[in-house]
């Protein structure tokens, strides 16, 4: 086998065993990327002389570092000292990171070689990476279709074997999404175990960073690295975090009742339920149980996260940093510079959560939001007093073709509609990959209550070894 195709844990095995050293799989891996990116167009920078000079630090460094040598791909919205910064969009076009993300700093201090930033739709916002003010990524599975989004660029440099690991950010679903339409495993932690300091803010009580990994062991061990306490970012919980290791003892699965009104693709649906039928085999409980606020997400969703946008950001005025169109009055220089800096869909976030956030209808929509979000939150709490861990399609369909729903919003919006729940209530969900139709793959979550990432990490080890998901790119 390639060494390109091993796992994380195999190729650490690898370097930790002197049978190729961090610049030799480097230079494995720059070589894939210069196959492969041209037709892929996942990243936004790649760090050439940046990465061949820490692979060559490493080898001067003990073996024993827990990422020693392991080649990352970052989504261009979590800072990484002295490398661009775009997030995707034109405002932030020249910007370059002057600090390390605390995930970066973590990466970094075990040993990773972070080998660029990767594409990603403009501050995080779309579901198939086609609002890149850069370029539009392409589905390793098949080049006319999307990878997902936000985080597509990152999904897709490991789907495609360019990257061991990946790290992005799940606002409504853009790690998992994306994950799901690339046919790899995408882990949205709970809510404040990984600390978003130096990701850049979309929508600051939605926004969490993830993790991407070709297994769920490579995914886990990753998180056990970074997770922890940081005092730099008000929302970081400060607990005492344990290694997490796969739940013992028996767990019982929720199915949710209104899985059949969420529109979800037949192809879907027939996997999903396929997947239902594994879990009884290996002898889990099955329970059927109801979220009857979820139908709600979507709406509760798009107006909490367009009137935190607005709010976020506002600090790209073309005073402190990014672009700036020079004019003579201020305001014109506020209105020129957000004109030409924004694209089509940040402008329509901004609009939409400026006018949620706007005297006399603040009541009438962001605070009647929130309110229904805390009934859905107070659904999935109900629920894990009867169940242990939910499942569910991660996505209501199958990777859509390039163009086909970009100039339709609303259709675009229905991308999100399975995991935009979880980042309402904060609690952790993973996607798996589970089955292949029409040649494109598919994928199902896996949720829990906050902090109880080990049963998620149990249920889909199980599954995962079941299925032994094969991806033949």
């Amino acid at each position: 086998m390639e060494i390109f195709r091993l796992s994380l844990l195999q190729t650490l095995n690898l370097l930790r065993d002197k049978k190729i050293s961090p610049k030799e799989l480097l230079e494995i891996y720059l070589k894939r990327i210069e196959e492969k990116e041209k037709v892929i167009d996942s990243f936004l920078y790649i760090d050439y002389e940046g990465s061949l000079k820490r692979a060559e630090e490493l080898e001067k460094e003990g073996r024993d570092l827990p990422l020693y040598g392991i080649i990352f791909s970052i989504k261009d919205n979590i800072l990484v000292k002295n490398l661009p910064n775009t997030c995707g969009s034109k405002i932030l076009e020249n910007f370059v990171a002057p600090y390390d993300a605390f995930v970066v700093e973590k990466l970094k201090k075990f040993g990773a070689i972070i080998v660029g930033k990767t594409n990603m739709d403009e501050f995080a916002m779309g579901s198939s990476t086609e609002n890149s003010a850069f370029k539009i990524t392409k589905n390793p599975w098949d080049i006319s279709r999307v990878p997902g989004g936000s985080s597509g660029g990152s999904a897709a440099s490991i789907a495609s074997d360019m990257v061991i690991s990946s790290l992005g950010s799940d606002t409504g679903g853009s790690v998992r999404q994306p994950a799901s339409f690339c046919g790899i495993v995408g882990f949205k932690p709970t809510y404040g175990t990984l600390s978003r300091y130096g990701l850049v803010a979309f929508a600051s009580s939605l926004d969490q960073i993830g993790i991407f990994g070709k297994n769920v062991d490579d995914t886990f061990y990753v998180f056990n690295l970074l997770m922890g306490y940081d005092p730099r970012d008000s929302t970081s919980l400060n607990i005492n975090y344990k290694k997490i290791l796969p739940f013992d003892g028996k767990i019982k699965i929720g199915i949710i009742k209104e899985l059949n009104n969420l529109g979800i693709d037949e192809n879907i649906l027939s996997v999903f339920y396929e997947v239902v039928e594994i879990y009884k085999k290996l002898r889990y409980e099955i329970k059927e149980i109801s979220l009857k606020n979820i139908s709600y997400s979507l709406p509760v969703y798009y107006l909490i996260a367009f009137a935190e946008a607005s709010s976020n950001l506002a600090r790209y005025d073309g005073v402190r940093y990014g672009l700036r169109i020079e004019e003579k009055s201020l305001k014109k220089l506020y209105t020129e510079t957000r004109k030409k800096g924004f694209g089509k869909e940040v402008k329509r976030r901004i609009l939409l959560g400026t006018f949620a956030l706007s005297s006399g209808y603040y009541e009438q929509w962001y605070l009647k939001a929130s309110k229904v979000r805390k009934l859905i939150t107070e659904d999935f709490m109900n629920a894990f007093r009867e169940v242990d861990t939910i499942i569910l399609p991660t996505s209501p369909f199958l990777p859509f073709k390039i163009g086909e729903r970009i100039k339709d919003p609303i259709q675009m919006y229905l991308s999100d509609v399975m995991t935009i729940p979880v980042n309402l209530a904060g609690i952790p969900g993973i996607n798996i990959p589970v089955g292949i139709k029409n040649n494109l793959p598919i994928g199902i979550q896996v949720l829990s209550n906050y902090l109880e990432e080990s049963k998620i990490y149990k249920v889909s080890l199980d599954l995962e070894r079941e299925i032994n998901f094969q991806r033949k790119l």
